[in-house]
């Protein structure tokens, strides 16, 4: 899995269920840098493959090179894309387990010998991945995903936290699709509620890149009672979400680390389908839900509808923020 952060975390409790199933069990896993930095370390990842994607098709040659010595019993491939696929047919295992021909994409189903089982269409991405487990027979209940924070962790954790006297309300700023972004005017207003209206102390978190910047600065511009902890890292990140009294987040990688952290979390839905990429089991009743028209009983599909963000206005987001107040805020 070379994805992204979010897919990073779906993954996760496929690994935890192979170690809580063999505890013999090596696990090796290929994927890029920016996503290698929240599981290096984790309990039930052995080995990191570093696909590179930044460099071209140099990436495809280096991890080839580092491929050649790491045998497999058997190969996982969780994408359905061709680069999977390419990187799939590197690596040396008599079994190498892909999605069914109707799902996977650019003939990624080549280079993969067995193929799980098609299904009906519409699940959430999380169980997707689970169809590996069912073809292996190994179970994944309960569902874990065992993110941290470390032990080697806490005390940073702590330390950031000491600064700051009431509970925390977590903004993610901005995503790496703009379609999936919120208005950040609108963000300033709700970080102004969060502080006069719910006594919670903003805290805002992303990456470094110039939107997410733009973003932070006009959010702190209508609320300067926010703290930016933009660019803290992915295994700082776990540590701040895991603190959190509330996330707010779009559908990006810290909503789905927020949720294996089982903190409460309000969720901006538009471009994706929440069904298929929202949080997995936990928090629906948070949900702000774009995606949809209303009334609209929609199916669980990869389709993405473009200009439904800024249909959610500042109320709804609110609304949902009392609705954690009334049913999950720990008094």
């Amino acid at each position: 899995m070379m994805s992204a952060v979010g897919d990073a975390v779906h993954v996760l409790p496929v690994l935890t269920a192979l170690k809580r199933h063999s505890r013999a069990t090596r696990v090796g896993w290929v994927l890029q840098p920016g996503p290698a930095t929240l599981v290096r370390g984790h309990p039930a990842v052995d080995d990191l493959v570093l696909f590179d994607r930044a460099a071209g098709w140099r990436a495809f040659t280096d991890v080839r090179r580092e491929l050649r010595t790491h045998p497999f019993d058997v190969v996982l491939d969780l994408q359905v894309y061709l680069k999977a696929g390419i990187v799939t047919a590197f690596t040396r295992a008599p079994v190498k387990l892909g999605f069914d021909r109707a799902r996977a994409r650019d003939g990624n189903w080549l280079f993969t010998t067995d193929r799980i089982p098609p299904r009906v269409p519409g699940q959430h991405v999380q169980d997707q991945y689970f169809e590996f487990l069912d073809a292996l027979g190994v179970p994944h209940e309960p569902v874990t995903w065992d993110l941290g924070p470390w032990p080697g962790e806490r005390a940073a954790q702590r330390e950031f936290f000491a600064r700051i006297d009431r509970p925390v309300a977590t903004i993610v700023v901005a995503t790496s699709k703009p379609e999936k972004d919120w208005l950040p005017e609108r963000w300033g207003q709700v970080a102004r509620a969060l502080d006069a209206d719910f006594g919670l102390q903003p805290v805002l978190v992303g990456g470094t890149s110039p939107r997410e910047r733009h973003a932070a600065a006009v959010i702190r511009e209508r609320a300067p009672i926010a703290i930016s902890a933009l660019g803290s890292g992915l295994r700082p990140l776990v540590g701040i979400l895991d603190g959190s009294a509330l996330v707010l987040s779009p559908d990006t990688g810290p909503l789905h680390m927020a949720v294996a952290l089982d903190r409460p979390v309000v969720s901006l839905m538009g471009y994706t389908n929440p069904k298929r990429t929202g949080p997995y089991r936990r928090f629906h009743d948070l949900i702000v839900d774009a995606y949809g028209d209303p009334g609209e009983v929609y199916p669980v599909s990869i389709e993405t509808r473009r200009g439904r963000m800024p249909r959610i206005t500042v109320d709804d987001v609110l609304a949902k923020v009392a609705r954690w107040r009334q049913t999950y805020e720990v008094r």
